[in-house]
């Protein structure tokens, strides 16, 4: 197939698809980061210790998408290779996922302990589920692609934050099942048809006909990434990258989990439009993704990331200032604009320096360096609360996306062909 003719529009049906595997996370990611917070505050005081428990899926992430990516790398079967991960781990986290809730009100220890093994399904399937895109679109259509699958987690966002989590005040169920069964539950149900729709419809192949490729080492590909013997061009600036999406990262895990507390304890909302910051930003994410795909191939997604990070920087210093909520969810949709812009074009730049054999390595990669600073960044930024107040959240937010513009701008490589 000529894909200079053919561009992006042939591979459009297969990536909204594969998108269903990123609505899943969708759906669980802003629940959990907005209510197991509130949770553990039944039984902990401490902003401090609740980010430290906040980050355990972190501590998860570091280990076992790395792991579990290399391992469908090197997978063949007849489902593909990321397949066989997603129909058994994707499933298990539903189930664990919807009895977050019931654990959470029987005691401390049955919540840590539902929380630790949905982590671990849920940690374990994200690697295949990121890597099912680059398995099947060319490289220099991936940040169109992702841009897709982004909309498609960020539809996900939207049903948890402004559908779901308005239910968690609900008393439709009977009186005894605790609050948060419902929303919980539903999210579980969404995230088994996501899983059929993906078992029925999605057939892995890889781009080129090439159905087998190499089974490439992994400490061969990590000495050939990172030394970079011969010179390839296209592997210039895996480090920079890979430094800047731990400074950017740092801002955002450090913010995300306390902005259901900001709302309820310094806005004064109730605990049903705790999820509101997050909906609004995913709102613009689910508007913005593909237009940013786009934009970010014609100008460069290098340049376009670092306009992105510089205004995501103005919008965090000047966060603290606002003094309504109408005006702090204006804000957050404008900062959703443009944290969008800078999570589909920056996976493509990893994946445009790989082959096919090691996609699950810059994937793990990935992974790794971000982290490694959503572990580091609940634990600092809930003390910093502790000690200076919520302002101090958004400052230290901004000081790290401005690392990551700086970092950015040494980059020579990552570009669409």
């Amino acid at each position: 197939m000529d894909k200079q003719k053919t561009g992006f529009g042939p591979y459009l049906g297969l990536t909204l698809l594969i998108g269903f595997g990123f609505l899943t996370m969708g759906l669980m990611d802003p629940l959990y980061d907005t209510y197991l917070p509130l949770f553990l505050k039944r039984y902990i005081q401490s902003n401090a210790a609740v980010g430290a428990l906040m980050t355990l899926d972190n501590i998860l992430q570091l280990f076992l998408i790395p792991v579990i990516a290399v391992w469908s790398d090197r997978t063949r079967t007849r489902l593909g290779r990321r397949m066989p991960f997603i129909v058994v781990m994707l499933p298990l986290s539903a189930i664990l996922f919807s009895l977050i809730p019931s654990m959470a009100a029987l005691s401390l220890a049955f919540l840590v302990g539902i929380i630790f093994l949905f982590n671990i399904f849920k940690t374990s399937v994200r690697g295949p589920v990121v890597a099912l895109m680059p398995d099947t679109v060319p490289a220099e259509y991936r940040s169109e692609a992702n841009g897709m699958i982004n909309m498609m987690g960020g539809i996900g966002l939207i049903i948890s934050t402004l559908f779901l989590a308005r239910l968690m005040e609900s008393r439709i169920l009977p009186e005894n099942l605790p609050p948060g069964t419902l929303p919980f539950g539903i999210a579980g149900l969404c995230i088994l048809a996501a899983v059929l729709i993906l078992v029925l419809f999605v057939r892995e192949k890889i781009p080129g006909g090439d159905e087998t490729g190499d089974k490439v080492p992994v400490l061969a590909s990590l000495d050939r990434i990172f030394r970079n013997k011969d010179g390839d061009e296209k592997r210039r600036g895996v480090g920079r990258i890979l430094i800047s999406l731990f400074c950017w990262f740092l801002a955002y895990e450090g913010i995300k989990p306390f902005l259901g507390l900001y709302l309820v304890e310094a806005v004064g909302t109730g605990e049903g439009s705790a999820a509101l910051a997050q909906g609004a930003a995913g709102i613009s994410g689910v508007v913005l993704a593909i237009p940013s795909g786009y934009l970010a191939h014609k100008i460069g997604r290098r340049r376009f990331i670092r306009i992105c990070l510089a205004i995501l920087t103005v919008i965090l210093f000047i966060l603290p200032l606002s003094k309504t909520l109408v005006v702090f969810l204006g804000l957050m949709f404008v900062y959703g604009v443009f944290w969008i812009g800078v999570v589909v074009n920056s996976f493509p730049m990893l994946w445009q320096m790989a082959d096919f054999g090691t996609l699950g390595i810059y994937t793990g990669l990935y992974y790794t360096f971000s982290q490694t600073a959503a572990i580091l960044a609940p634990p600092v930024t809930g003390a910093v609360i502790d000690l200076g107040g919520y302002p101090g959240l958004f400052i230290f937010g901004a000081l790290a996306m401005l690392a990551a513009w700086f970092i950015m701008g040494g980059v020579k490589a990552g570009e669409a062909a």
